[in-house]
């Protein structure tokens, strides 16, 4: 009985039970991971459960169905770009955040967020369109604001070109083509973009 004391003692120190932001952590990284693996379409939250090596009822305790702990794994997991390049010119300032934004759509939050773009129907297509907006559209058309307004500072962009038509540009072409087309952004498609859209709508009058 001594030893078989020690040894359920033994285990349990080896794999302590996790509680709090520790599990809620190890679930919503599940729920990314799944989505990379089997698609929206695919993801259960039994499934999830496993990969986070917890229970079933640990999951629902947290959150009732599937499109609100993806909602919550998306927002906490998608990388965030804080600060616009500065290379000196509108057009390397463009190139540079374009690349940050494809870095985040390639990333594991990324792809998770690209399954649930492609594989959601309209009605659940709008519970995520909040972490769509707030985690990659409205972050990417601040930046573009700010590269933007530097470049009419430098005199490479015409004052009137600071609107939401040419601000809607890049995360439109950028979502629409991952959606639509099911085609990803090379550097050269990033470069082709900016050079033959992006800089024209940008430049002075008469250049």
């Amino acid at each position: 009985m001594v030893t078989s004391r020690w040894t359920a003692a033994s285990a349990r120190a080896a794999s302590p039970r996790r509680r709090g932001v520790v599990l809620e952590r190890a679930i919503l990284d599940a729920a990314l991971e799944q989505l990379g693996e089997v698609g929206w379409k695919g993801l259960t939250m039994e499934g999830v459960a496993a990969g986070a090596q917890t229970g079933k009822a640990a999951v629902y305790r947290r959150w009732t169905s599937k499109e609100d702990l993806v909602a919550d794994a998306l927002v906490a997991g998608l990388p965030r770009v804080e600060m616009a390049p500065d290379l000196g010119s509108v057009r390397e300032d463009l190139l540079a955040l374009c690349r940050q934004v494809r870095q985040i759509m390639y990333s594991l939050p990324g792809v998770a967020l690209r399954s649930v773009i492609h594989e959601c129907d309209q009605v659940q297509a709008e519970r995520f369109q909040e972490v769509i907006v707030g985690g990659v559209v409205e972050p990417t058309v601040r930046l573009l604001g700010e590269v933007i307004t530097r470049g009419i500072g430098r005199g490479e962009v015409r004052s009137d070109a600071f609107n939401g038509y040419v601000l809607d540009a890049v995360p439109a072409m950028m979502m629409y083509r991952s959606k639509m087309c099911a085609s990803e952004w090379s550097d050269q498609d990033l470069e082709e973009m900016i050079d033959a859209l992006m800089l024209p709508l940008l430049r002075p009058y008469g250049r």
